[in-house]
């Protein structure tokens, strides 16, 4: 990969240009956390003119490594105001790898009211005015279908939905798949950035482009066969989230008694059996049409962890039906019915917002008096309100901890203004730590302890306990930045946490494919390195460790079933990052 893109806005001129040396052995999320880190001003509106969005796809992206197709977008977040990196399945991060480009960078914004389209290809980059019909509350689906007609249906799309299009801060950026639905960059509200740039598409068409080169293709290939029998040996990797999806986990979090329920009151339900992804398997296969259990989110997954998700004629209603979705209408908010949470699902699919954000501020605004505890079709109303946005579907919009604010609650489950997902901290104490202290808001992909807390995949620790979990929670923070660097989903972890063999395979990969010889120390080093500078522009951004906090009720309120409380000190969550 060799061309590093610049999209001025402002100016409306593009530059191409090499890569800079600082960057050429970067991808992925290390490239774009340094990139923000060099070039964006801290202090900077998220908004504003001095904001920058790049896309950057993984260093083995573009490749025939399995699961090696995520691209990793990065800014500044209009909601936590932190550095972000957020990343994506579909099909743009390989279409950019093979396409020979590092990076797309978008910055500045027009000096008029209109909305534009980027497109790149063999022979360069241009940018025209959007079609009027896609913009002003046009749902993502049909944007697609209207797009997918004038550049044709292979090309790759990142798109800014009606929410992008009016700035709020749960907007999340909408990628095209292999069938044409949607894959989203979803937290931290990137949708806004590229809405403010007034971007409303970013169309990618690597016709003619030539396979990614490999300095050593039998050892590539080598490695990959290694890699990939990791990964489908797994019971997890290979069996499990085929089959069940993520949402395999709400009868394992739920049995767990760490499954933030009405709230974050309590921790177990007794209705799982209504939304689990045992019933999800079984309502996909019964219902059979255009159904399908097991769907890989772009070109080369082998793990499958997607799936559509039909309606009772079996007709198509959403993929990619993740359990923190599920987990944050179904028993956060209280509503019973798996279907109505799919058509909710897909609503925000086609408005464009981030559905955890989202949905736990649904929960809240239930807790608060907005809405009816459980009303799932009343929230549905107001996500599908988004697309025109009402008073409270803005207010909904702007995510969990607007809405905590205007309610006059306590109880609001953020971290950085960042909704807490679909784990309970008090009762799984190490994503308790990711939580606190991951550079961008509660995230539980920053660092994924529930690997080692509940699944016993690369640690076995108990979750109601505090011994090994700040050494813990900082290794899966290194490993998870590194991870992001690849393209890599981050499931490969399942595969390849117990695994030597499978780890050392990943190094392999990259080393053959660019001609190096690194070692798992280099690749830990790396994943430093993006932490450090991810805190370095946090800090220079007015965030200091006094941030790196839950929230305080969870201090003082037990989490039932273990009436378990948050009981780190402020030392021990900053010894996380004590490296």
């Amino acid at each position: 990969m060799n061309k590093f893109i610049r999209v001025n806005m402002t100016t409306m001129q593009v530059t191409t240009e090499a890569v800079p040396e600082k960057y050429i052995g970067l991808g992925g999320r290390a490239l774009t956390s340094n990139f923000v880190n060099d070039e964006v001003k801290p202090t900077c509106h998220a908004l504003g003119k001095n904001n920058k969005i790049i896309f950057a796809p993984g260093l083995l992206s573009g490749t025939t490594a399995p699961n090696s197709g995520r691209l990793s977008v990065g800014s500044k977040s209009p909601l936590t105001g932190t550095i972000k990196e957020c990343n994506t399945g579909g099909l743009f991060s390989q279409k950019m790898a093979k396409m020979g480009i590092k990076a797309l960078v978008i910055e500045g914004m027009p000096a008029d009211d209109k909305f534009y389209i980027i497109k790149l290809d063999v022979n360069g980059v241009t940018i025209e005015e959007s079609p009027s019909e896609i913009l002003g509350g046009c749902g993502n689906y049909e944007t697609i279908q209207i797009l997918n007609e004038k550049y044709g249906s292979k090309v790759g799309m990142a798109i800014t939905g009606p929410a992008g299009e009016y700035g709020l801060p749960s907007a999340n950026i909408s990628f095209k798949d292999p069938e044409s639905n949607i894959r989203s960059a979803g937290r931290g509200g990137l949708g806004a950035v590229l809405g403010s740039k007034k971007v409303k598409a970013v169309i990618i068409d690597d016709t003619g482009a030539q396979p990614v080169p490999l300095v050593d293709p039998d050892k590539f290939r080598a490695a990959s066969r290694v890699f990939a029998k990791a990964l489908l040996d797994h019971p997890v990797a290979g069996q499990g989230l085929a089959a069940y999806g993520t949402d395999v986990l709400v009868n394992i979090l739920n049995e767990a008694g760490g499954l933030p329920t009405n709230n974050f009151t309590e921790g177990r339900i007794d209705y799982n059996d209504l939304i689990s992804g045992e019933t999800m398997n079984a309502t996909i296969t019964e219902r059979g049409g255009e159904g399908k259990v097991s769907h890989g989110c772009h070109p080369g997954c082998v793990i499958r962890c997607s799936q559509w998700y039909p309606d009772k004629k079996g007709k198509y209603i959403t993929s990619g039906f993740e359990y923190e979705t599920v987990w944050a209408l179904g028993a956060d908010a209280g509503i019973r019915d798996l279907d109505l949470i799919a058509y909710m699902d897909r609503a925000m699919d086609d408005v464009g917002v981030d559905s955890i954000e989202v949905s736990v501020a649904i929960a809240t605004a239930m807790a608060g008096g907005l809405i009816p505890f459980g009303d799932g079709e009343r929230a549905l109303e107001l996500i599908k309100e988004i697309a025109q946005p009402t008073p409270l579907a803005r207010i909904i919009a702007g995510g969990c901890s607007i809405v905590g604010k205007l309610c006059g609650m306590f109880r609001v489950p953020v971290v950085k203004d960042q909704a807490i997902p679909a784990y309970d901290p008090r009762a799984v104490k190490g994503i308790g730590l990711t939580y606190a202290t991951t550079t961008m808001g509660a995230d539980h992909t920053a660092g994924y302890c529930i690997s080692g807390n509940i699944l016993k995949i690369g640690a076995d620790l108990d979750p109601l306990k505090k011994d090994g979990q700040i050494e813990y929670a900082r290794a899966m923070q290194i490993g998870t930045a590194a991870i992001d660097s690849t393209g890599m989903c981050l499931f490969v972890y399942f595969g390849i946490g117990d695994n030597p063999d499978g780890y050392q395979a990943l190094i392999d990969m990259i080393n053959a494919q660019y001609g190096l010889s690194l070692t798992a120390t280099d690749v830990d080093k790396l994943g430093e390195s993006v932490l450090k500078v991810e805190r370095a522009f946090n800090k220079n951004a007015g965030f200091t460790n006094a941030h790196d906090r839950l929230p305080e009720f969870m201090e003082y309120e037990p989490v039932p079933p273990h009436n378990v409380v948050w009981d780190f000190t402020p030392e021990e969550i900053d010894e996380v990052y004590n490296f």
